[in-house]
């Protein structure tokens, strides 16, 4: 911890891969980030004895684009732009890249389920869209090496299980001495009945050997933040 007196007067900074916590989490419990209360779950992370700092709450997150006739992504826009208006008007910053979108084609081999039927069927290849975002780790893991830099936080609280943030949280560790504490999240294989069976959640064990401390969450225990 840095030397700022007792627990009681830690500050701290919570800083949320948005992207990263959809995929892990709320695509699981079938919740949209806007059915998400982003601010009980802060007040959770941040404790009773601990201070969020200024613009101490983070969530970073690609922007979602309106495409000609797909209606669904003017339906996906709409509600960021609400998440994102909730959000502010409780004190979050917001940092947001854009989502880079490129067409994949998947042969149908005997990686595919069913594929000899597929194949029986005349269809040798699926054709989809593929969104990814581009640089949100470069800026929360800016972030949090300029937050150090200007001491601006004593403990930063990462709800993120993106490998590519360690060289900046080695920094701000050893660097600087702040004190790193990982968010990960774990839960059973679930059946979803359009994809078939998820995989099991693990927390990331390079996160967990490059932090300070680690709390893991049953994705289970987050539905009490799902809004209604």
């Amino acid at each position: 911890m840095s030397g700022h007196g007792s627990l009681t007067s830690e500050r701290v900074e919570i800083l949320i891969d948005g992207g990263n916590f959809y995929h892990l989490v709320l695509k699981r419990l079938g919740c949209h980030e806007n059915n998400f209360d982003f601010e009980s779950f802060a007040q959770y992370l941040q404790g009773d004895k601990r201070t969020i700092i200024p613009f101490g709450k983070r969530y970073y997150i690609g922007t979602v684009r309106e495409m000609q006739d797909k209606h669904e992504t003017t339906r996906a826009m709409t509600g960021q732009n609400s998440l994102f208006g909730r959000l502010e008007s409780q004190h979050w910053c917001i940092k947001t890249s854009k989502l880079r979108t490129r067409v994949e084609t998947v042969p149908v081999d005997d990686r595919v389920s069913d594929y000899t039927q597929i194949l029986q069927k005349g269809i040798t290849s699926f054709t989809y869209h593929r969104s990814r975002e581009k640089g949100i780790d470069v800026k929360l893991a800016t972030d949090l090496i300029v937050g150090a830099l200007d001491d601006k936080f004593d403990a930063a609280i990462v709800v993120s299980s993106d490998t590519d943030l360690i060289p900046a949280l080695d920094i701000v560790r050893h660097k600087f001495g702040k004190h790193i504490e990982y968010i990960g999240f774990s839960s059973p294989e679930l059946r979803d009945k359009h994809r078939g069976i998820w995989e099991a959640i693990r927390p990331t064990n390079a996160m967990i050997h490059r932090s300070d401390s680690q709390r893991v969450l049953p994705i289970e225990d987050l539905q009490k933040y799902i809004i209604s």
